[in-house]
Order: C-alpha cells, then structure tokens, then sequence
C-alpha cells in the first residue's frame, strides 16, 4: 500500500510542476438548516452530505458535531493525512499515525454576553502519536515538513481573508412577487 501512495504523491507532484494552472483548487461548502425547532443543518461538501447541530446542552439535539468541532476533525484529518503524505515524499517509513486536538473555548464570546471574550478557539493543543522505526533526527524533519504543509493547520495560524455575503432571499421573493 505504501508504494501505491507513494507513487500516487509523486505523480501528482510531477503534474503540478508540469502544469502549475492546474494547482489552484475551490472547494464549496453549503449548510442549511433542516430544523427550524433546533440547530441541527445539512452540510454539503462534494457529493457528501453531513449533519451539524449543537450538544443537547446548547438546546441542540446533538446529532452531529457542532461547527467548532469540525474544524477540530478537519485539523485531526489535516495533520494525519500530511503526515503520511510528507513521509512517503521523505521517505520516511511510517506504520501508524494518530491525531488528537482539544479546542478550549469560551462560549460567553459565541453567545454575546462579553464582546471582550473570543467566539473561536481561545487554544487548540494536539498530540502526534507516530509508529516508526525512523531516527528522532528524521521524526523531527517530518514534524517540520507537516507543521509547514499542513492546510488546515496552515488555516488555524495565519489569518485567511474572508468575505460573506448576505442575500436576504425572503425580502427577493416578496419583492419579486410584488412585481418589484
């Protein structure tokens, strides 16, 4: 399996730098609400389809990870996933890697109640747990490559420029109907 991957990186790499057009990706996420009772949305991301809500606690029926929470799976993933893409790059033999991250929070900055508290993570901490024969000098060359290629944890460290819209499609359709 590690040689299919391998090989898999390197062709991938080759039509990169054959055809750097081709380099750029856009990724669309949708959510919408699905209970107007409660939190819970549809999450749609290529052809897959998810389910967000927020814990019974926050008057969610718990259903599925709250929007904080994936990003915490999203950077687990992340990191897991370049790991084992930058050892097979590196050459480094990897037979196992797990990835935990806890994000500590402060809902008081979600909610409203003090504009001086943060509505995001006010830390993540993460453990790499790595099964490897390879050399500490090695396993710290692979955490440098991950730390500086990771996406997400890329994401989480450098602000990204964000822009969102509002369409207000009710008022549309009310405008619309009116002739307007």
């Amino acid at each position: 399996m590690a040689e299919k991957l391998r090989r898999r990186i390197q062709e991938i790499q080759a039509n990169l730098e054959a055809h750097p057009d081709r380099a750029m990706v856009s990724i669309t996420a949708a959510s919408r609400v699905v209970d107007r009772d409660g939190w819970c949305s549809e999450v749609k991301v290529r052809d897959h389809t998810l389910t967000g809500d927020l814990p019974a606690n926050f008057a969610g029926t718990d259903r599925g990870p709250k929007p904080t929470e994936f990003v915490l799976v999203g950077l687990a993933t992340c990191h897991e996933v370049t790991y084992r893409v930058m050892a097979e790059s590196l050459g480094i033999p990897l037979d196992g890697v797990s990835v935990t991250v806890t994000g500590v929070s402060d809902a008081r900055g979600f909610i409203g109640l003090d504009d001086r508290v943060r509505s995001g993570f006010l830390e993540v901490r993460g453990t790499v747990t790595l099964d490897t024969p390879a050399s500490d000098a090695d396993v710290a060359r692979l955490r440098q490559m991950v730390e500086k290629h990771c996406p997400v944890l890329d994401a989480l460290r450098a602000p990204v420029p964000v822009t969102m819209e509002v369409v207000n499609a009710g008022r549309a359709a009310k405008s619309a109907a009116a002739g307007g």
